[in-house]
């Protein structure tokens, strides 16, 4: 058996929101919309990842989410 994809779901109460930080500051491209869910994809091909914490590193929260981008200093312009 392999593991094909793991998804992140993140709730939202207006998923057009979601238009601003990931289309527009990330360049991801919406791949489907079905009103209730949107998915975002750079179409890069990724191995599958997941991590379990107890703590975000020097006790702080676990974080929801991790985005690695390869230019942080064009993406913090753009937000």
């Amino acid at each position: 058996m392999k593991v094909k994809r793991i998804v992140s779901n993140i709730a939202a109460s207006d998923t057009n929101d979601a238009n601003t930080f990931y289309k527009s500051i990330l360049g991801l491209e919406l791949v489907m919309d079905h009103g209730w869910i949107k998915t975002y994809s750079s179409g890069e091909e990724m191995t599958a990842q997941i991590s379990v914490a107890s703590e975000g590193g020097s006790g702080t929260p676990v974080p929801d989410l991790s985005i690695e981008v390869d230019q942080l200093d064009v993406v913090l312009k753009k937000s």
